[in-house]
């Protein structure tokens, strides 16, 4: 009989960069439109906004991301930034 094991991987399992995820209370263009890409393309986008529109935005992937063995749903701020600080290079 096989043991399992906790701790380690899994509990922060591969984050899928290529998921579909929307980046929500952006304004572009002057109107609030969601952009909707991958994961990594959003998070990306999310680096290149000023701080004001860093502060309100929301990212919120097609599946839960777990970060630091805790599930989100959606992120913001600091979520966003402690995913981005696990972007690939």
């Amino acid at each position: 009989m096989a043991e399992a094991t906790w701790g380690g991987d899994s509990q922060n399992p591969a984050i899928d960069w290529k998921m579909s995820a929307a980046l929500e209370n952006v304004v572009r263009q002057q109107v609030e439109v969601p952009e909707v890409t991958n994961l990594e393309k959003a998070v990306r986008a999310w680096i290149a906004l000023d701080p004001t529109h860093r502060q309100h935005a929301v990212l919120t992937p097609e599946r839960p991301v777990t970060i630091d063995g805790t599930m989100h749903d959606s992120l913001t701020a600091d979520g966003i930034a402690l995913l981005a600080s696990k972007l690939p290079q």
